[in-house]
């Protein structure tokens, strides 16, 4: 059964728990909590208090910073990798700082906003940081250095399509968002148990009566009275951090492009009695629960559930350490010990006698068949060595190619899309030519039809003009439409109208001339003649 010692490490505060894992049955063999003035002391205590001396350890880090951007879903791994690592160098530049300076590592993930990109959660720690740890635990067996905020997941009760919020309000509150069963967003804020506790210290003296006291007092909520609670402990050091650690909550709540189903509540604040009452009032659209590790539910009865929740980051980090949660996220560079199984490491040698026994025995002097059994058992053995090598080596031949015909056909995809999208970009702006070309051209028509409606109308009026017989009156002359004419009128007698009629066709003043029959109105006819200007 493998098992890991998780310790999660504040500035006077060690959480821990020792977890046992038979594959998916999982047991707490032993936890607590304890304050310091000599890490090393304490530390050491622990390991002897829980029989850890060669019992892989996982801890947390303390000062990680995380940073998101997204990046192409289409990019391949190298190309990834390299484009994460500009993204990076970049965001140092702009803040002065030198990136060989950190250790990173990232998780991905799709994007929920935008189907063609992919999420990086980046996380970055200082190699001096993780050289003091290393330096800490130089006489333990420290295999797994974790974020606290990308292994508390590994305790939560998930399920698929739902969205949860995980607030761990320890030192600082660090606030997890886990999208579909996988960490989709980050966020650490200043504020958390570290300043609350530093209250109550002021006034009972004591950093493990300070903690007992918040342990010890309860929040009212509005049905407080029905629960039949008396008013006691630390209120006015505890409310005023806890009520704007809610209010960012709700802010990240709001402003989250997915909707949040269940808030988990964990770390030091959340053995405060009624502090989910609390939540839930201010959170009223979603479910806010204390979190409790995922394989004790409904099957812990002889300790209650509250002491384990208080150490439900020692929790999962133990758990980080026995290899669940995101792979990938141990800051801690793994020896050769490491990948070693805890009773090889722990195992005594033998003494000298049995040993010198095995060493005469093996220097007696041998027989001809045996000779002939071991000569055949070293041939044996060094056929199966070398089929073996040659099998590793073709198959990592055949890995290998196999990885370049991948990112081969990856990249071609890429670009047969790239020229895809050009050209549907190309008979786009061929289209825009095409009705541009055309709307210019009947500019150009009506332009030219103007200019000749402009000339034809005064030539038309002075032709007229000398065309018109004596005693015959126009009474009004109409432009329709573009080049059609309509004239009226009127005169004493019809003969002096028909004059009119056929000298406009004669002259070729109108085209396709036509008039009514007249009509007598009194003295006068009135004549309508129609044509079109040639």
């Amino acid at each position: 059964m493998a098992s890991c010692l998780g310790l999660y490490v504040e500035s006077n505060l060690i959480k821990y728990a020792k977890i046992s894992k038979d594959h998916e049955n999982v047991k707490i063999d032993s936890f607590g909590i304890k304050f310091y003035e000599s890490f090393g002391e304490t530390l050491k205590q622990i390991i002897e208090e829980t029989s850890t001396y060669r019992t892989p350890i996982s801890v947390n880090l303390s000062e990680e910073a995380y940073t998101d951007f997204n990046m192409f879903s289409l990019l391949t791994k190298k190309d990834l990798q390299r484009a994460i690592e500009t993204e990076f160098e970049t965001i140092c530049s702009d803040k002065g700082k030198n990136p060989n300076d950190y250790e990173k590592r990232y998780a991905l993930v799709n994007s929920t906003e935008d189907k063609e990109k992919i999420k990086v959660i980046h996380v970055n720690a200082s190699k001096m940081e993780l050289n003091k740890i290393s330096q800490n635990f130089s006489k333990y067996r420290l295999t797994s250095v974790a974020p606290i905020s990308m292994s508390i997941a590994n305790i939560a009760e998930l399920k698929p399509k739902q969205n949860v919020m995980i607030v761990n309000i320890e030192e600082k509150t660090r606030i997890t968002t886990v999208i579909d069963e996988k960490i989709y967003d980050v966020k650490v804020l200043e504020e958390g148990s570290k300043e609350i506790l530093e209250k109550i210290n002021i006034k009972e003296g004591s950093r493990s009566k300070a903690y007992e006291s918040c342990k010890n007092t309860t929040i009212y909520t509005s049905n407080a009275q029905d629960l039949g609670q008396d008013v006691e402990g630390h209120l006015e050091d505890i409310m005023p951090s806890l009520y704007s650690i809610v209010g960012q909550v709700r802010k990240l709540i709001n402003e989250s492009p997915n909707k949040i189903d269940t808030l988990y509540i964990t770390g030091t604040i959340a053995v405060i009695n009624n502090v989910d009452l609390y939540f839930q009032e201010y959170l009223s659209e979603v479910d806010c629960k204390i979190l409790k590790p995922y394989f004790l539910q409904n099957s812990v009865k002889e300790v209650n559930i509250k002491d384990y929740v208080e150490v439900n980051s020692a929790i999962s980090l133990a758990l980080q350490g026995l290899h669940e949660g995101i792979e990938g996220m141990n800051f801690k560079k793994a020896s050769f010990s490491d990948k070693l199984p805890e009773w090889l490491v722990a195992k005594e040698k033998k003494g000298d006698s049995k040993n010198k026994g095995i060493t005469n025995d093996l220097l007696s002097e041998l027989d001809t068949v045996e000779i002939n059994l071991l000569r055949s058992g070293v041939g044996l053995l060094l056929t199966i060595i070398i089929f073996s090598v040659i099998s590793i080596l073709l198959t990592r031949q055949i890995r290998d190619k196999q990885e370049e015909t991948d990112e081969l056909i990856l990249d071609t995809k890429t670009q047969i899309a790239s020229v895809q999208s050009d050209t549907q970009k190309i008979k786009g702006r061929t289209n825009e030519y095409i009705t541009m070309r055309e709307n210019l051209e009947n500019l150009n028509d009506r332009i030219n039809d103007t200019n000749r409606t402009r000339n034809a109308i005064p030539n038309l009026l002075n032709q007229i003009m000398y065309a018109i017989p004596e005693n015959v009156q126009i009474t009004s002359i109409q432009n329709t439409t573009q080049k059609h004419i309509v004239i009226n009128a009127q005169a004493e007698k019809y003969e002096q109208l028909g004059y009119l009629k056929a000298k406009l066709k004669a002259d070729n003043i109108l085209l396709d001339v036509i008039s009514n029959s007249g009509v007598k109105e009194g003295d006068l006819v009135k004549v309508t003649i129609e044509g079109d200007l040639p």
